[in-house]
């Protein structure tokens, strides 16, 4: 799925914050996560079996890397739905919220 397929609007209030991503979104994301999810399994038979580590690290990158794409899917459609929504509603908090979770992305 193409980034500027995402359909995703949040919507916000004081006491519970939620994304509404559509169903065409929704099914993707839990796809490539299931996907992910048969990779870790895989990982820990690979471990069970004494698998040569390197191996099993090139399988753990990519893991990884299937994860990074799914939390990139996620980071823009985040950007270019919630967060321009709460500028624009005057919530400018949202970039102090956004730099601490890219910070947690990037480590």
């Amino acid at each position: 799925m193409r980034v500027d397929q995402l359909e995703n609007n949040c919507h916000t209030d004081q006491s519970e914050r939620k994304s509404h991503h559509s169903d065409k979104v929704k099914s993707n994301l839990i796809s490539r996560l299931n996907r992910i999810e048969g990779q870790i399994r895989g990982i820990k038979g690979l471990i069970e079996k004494d698998t040569y580590c390197d191996d099993v690290l090139n399988q753990i990158a990519a893991a990884q890397s299937a994860l990074n794409s799914v939390g990139k899917l996620l980071l823009e459609g985040h950007l270019k739905s919630c967060v321009i929504e709460r500028i624009q509603e005057g919530d400018h908090e949202v970039i102090d919220e956004l730099l601490i979770t890219v910070n947690k992305l990037m480590k």
